[in-house]
């Protein structure tokens, strides 16, 4: 069991399998793009195998895999397969822009994985090519009806962007009274690759939550996992649930059981600092297990207590692009 030095369970891990994307949200990184890391430096997909089998050994019992955007690894299936096959893993999950999760979605199911993150930040066609920069509008919504109707767990990951899509947020609640999905609406972050510097927000999740209460009588609010990183409601007469995810305000940071590793093997024990270490060519020495193990209970040990006091630790953290830290 991994417990760090606030006596937080760490027990869920996302693992990012790519810094690669094929979309260009323009508030995660410029139009043209970032530099990407050299394939050399990411781990190969039988490393990815083997440092998730070492994770679940020290006691992680839930794997997010993330990017980038995960399905443009080809070869992500085997990854999916191997983690299906580990004992004592709980929770198998992956966030992704649903561009290419089509044609795996029938071989998911049948490997019993049913937690799917859909970062989409417009239900409109305008707005969607607007903000992704790229024209995927029927690929996206015919691969997120699939999902459900298939009886995925999906979740829509929206971000609040002031200026944007804003007036997206009420459309998308109106989905969960149709489906049973849940739409969690998120803070906006600086991680945007240096497109832009902000110090504040308009659109917190208070501000979010009234203008949705403007729109809708009988909210209830649900009762969440302690580690949550939602705070979760239901309206009356909806198939669906809603949430909001401070995610710039940092309320959840108390209980956060969460580690990261990156594509490029970047360790990541807080995502508002920076890698405390990487284990990338730990991973591939000899005696590799018993090292990475003392290398991950290392980094554990010397965790900060929240967001705001890591982020002190760091100059230009907020420099990086979302999809180069895993999310």
């Amino acid at each position: 069991m991994l417990i760090d030095n606030h006596n937080r369970v760490i027990n869920y891990l996302r693992l990012a399998v790519t810094d690669r994307c094929n979309l260009r949200c323009n508030y995660c990184m410029p139009a043209e793009g970032i530099d990407f890391a050299k394939r050399d430096n990411l781990f190969t997909m039988e490393e990815l195998c083997r440092l998730s089998t070492i994770m679940v050994a020290q006691g992680i019992d839930k794997i997010r895999l993330t990017g980038g955007e995960p399905f443009v690894r080809k070869d992500l299936m085997v990854l999916f397969r191997h983690l299906a096959s580990l004992k004592g893993l709980k929770d198998i999950s992956v966030t992704t822009n649903a561009t290419l999760i089509g044609p795996y979605i029938d071989e998911l199911k049948s490997l019993g994985i049913k937690n799917i993150n859909v970062s989409l930040d417009a239900i409109n066609r305008e707005a969607f090519e607007r903000i992704t920069r790229r024209n995927q509008y029927e690929t996206v919504y015919e691969n997120v009806i699939k999902l459900i109707s298939e009886g995925f767990n999906v979740r829509i990951n929206c971000i609040a962007l002031e200026g944007q899509n804003i007036e997206e947020i009420i459309p998308l609640v109106e989905l969960t009274k149709y489906y049973p999905l849940s739409v969690r609406f998120l803070e906006e972050m600086p991680f945007n690759g240096g497109s832009k510097t902000f110090n504040k927000i308009k659109w917190d999740y208070k501000a979010i939550f009234n203008h949705i209460e403007t729109h809708f009588n009988d909210i209830e609010k649900l009762t969440s996992e302690k580690t949550s990183t939602s705070i979760n409601y239901k309206i009356k007469g909806h198939k669906g649930t809603f949430g909001l995810i401070p995610s710039f305000s940092r309320t959840f940071c108390g209980t956060c059981n969460r580690l990261r590793i990156s594509a490029t093997g970047d360790v990541i024990t807080c995502l508002y600092g920076k890698p405390r270490m990487n284990i990338r060519e730990i991973l591939r020495s000899e005696n590799s297990e018993e090292k990475v193990q003392e290398h991950i209970l290392a980094a554990i040990g010397n965790r900060s207590k929240t967001g705001f006091e890591e982020q002190q630790k760091y100059d230009g953290v907020f420099n990086n692009s979302m999809t180069s830290i895993g999310g």
